[in-house]
């Protein structure tokens, strides 16, 4: 038996918009159709060839339910007879579907799969962990809660656990996202991100409007007493703020997956291939740590040591997750979250996984580097961790 490798051929991505912001009319049904529509125009792939189409969303209830990756394809106007299934694995959804897309290629399942990911927070009513001091959903059972005699919580107040446990500064943490700030606008300066950016108008009825090119959440100025004078979210004594904190955002992503000799045989042309692909699992109260363990079997997996890695893309749930990465694997600044991240380009929650790893895919060809891995960290302890090689 051959072995097959499952390359990425196509990666884009819409601009990220605040909630209530320049994407909120958009269903996300629609805003993720467009994403794929722009996906397979750019590919130049026959939709018909597509296998399946693996859609990550967190909120899925009201406009976010019902398998909403097939209601996107069918908005979209793919045929019919492309199939689709829509996950949750909360923050790393996005990131997950691409897995299961890779790993359906490897196996000899798929020779041609969509990845993608979506959230309209705008959309959807906020679920009670992002209201500070609101009691935990219904998704808790009372065995669950018993386990850990009444520790588990939302991820805001864990952030306060993390910076406590590792010593993280409220300082350390407003550098950090005041930093997240000035790479992202000047990336955006630099049209790092134009080329991976669907085409799309605030008004989804007007497909003739000013074309929206870049993520609103982006701050081109941060005073940085202003930040230090923020009063924190979860306790008075506590160091997380809104400031170095992910924003609640829309946005979709979309990934196309191929086997590589598929991909040659028809004409389309393998961008990066993965190297590892991992998930991991660790304190459910502390919530975040396991982004480590993630990273550390993507590494072993891969055969590579971290200092063989040129990019590294950690998602900014709350600044101090990317600080604990880079202490933990003494990553240097200039290789972590080069272009900024989910504190300045805004985290909608299904989407931010795709997004990233299209983020990280073009600033390895722009870049001319070699290897980048990227790792998100979900509610209740869980992390995803990827590594691609560019081709």
């Amino acid at each position: 038996m051959s072995v097959r490798e499952a390359v990425i051929v196509g990666a884009v991505r819409t601009p990220v918009g605040r909630r209530g912001g320049i994407l909120s009319a958009w269903h996300p049904v629609d805003l993720l159709g467009q994403t794929l529509r722009e996906l397979v125009a750019r590919a130049g792939v026959d939709p018909a060839a597509i296998e399946d189409v693996i859609t990550g969303c967190v909120i899925q209830h009201d406009v976010q339910s019902g398998n909403l990756g097939r209601h996107a394809v069918l908005a979209a106007g793919l045929p019919e007879s492309v199939p689709t299934v829509t996950i949750d694995r909360q923050c790393g959804s996005g990131q997950q579907a691409v897995s299961f897309a890779a790993q359906a290629v490897m196996a000899g399942s798929h020779d041609l799969v969509i990845a993608c990911g979506v959230e309209s927070m705008s959309r959807v009513p906020m679920p009670p962990a992002f209201l500070p001091g609101a009691p935990l959903g219904p998704q808790y059972s009372p065995r669950e809660l018993d386990r850990y005699d009444g520790g588990l919580m939302a991820q805001g107040p864990s952030s306060e656990l993390m910076n406590e446990r590792f010593d993280l500064s409220r300082a350390a943490l407003d550098a950090f996202s005041a930093r997240s700030h000035e790479r992202a606008h000047a990336a955006t300066r630099a049209g790092k991100f134009r080329d991976q950016m669907v085409p799309i108008t605030a008004d989804p009825d007007d497909p003739t409007g000013p074309v929206i090119d870049s993520d609103e959440g982006i701050r081109e100025h941060i005073d940085p007493a202003k930040m230090a004078s923020l009063k924190a979210v979860f306790g008075a004594d506590g160091r997380t703020t809104a400031a170095n904190s992910s924003q609640i955002s829309d946005g979709a992503a979309a990934l196309l997956i191929a086997d590589r000799e598929y991909a040659e045989r028809n004409g389309l042309i393998p961008r990066a291939r993965f190297r590892a692909l991992s998930v991991a699992a660790a304190d459910p109260i502390i919530q975040f740590t396991a982004i480590l363990d993630a990273a550390h079997k993507a590494l072993g997996r891969s055969g590579l040591a971290v200092e063989e890695i040129d990019l590294f893309e950690v998602n900014e749930a709350f600044a101090g997750v990317p600080l604990i990465f880079q202490r933990e694997f003494g990553v240097p600044d200039d290789k972590l979250n080069v272009n900024g991240g989910s504190v300045a380009l805004g985290h909608p929650l299904g989407s931010t996984g795709a997004r990233m790893l299209t983020d990280l895919l073009c600033e390895l060809e722009r870049s001319g580097k070699r290897f980048g891995l990227q790792t998100v960290c979900e509610a209740t302890g869980t992390a995803n961790a990827t590594i691609i090689e560019r081709i």
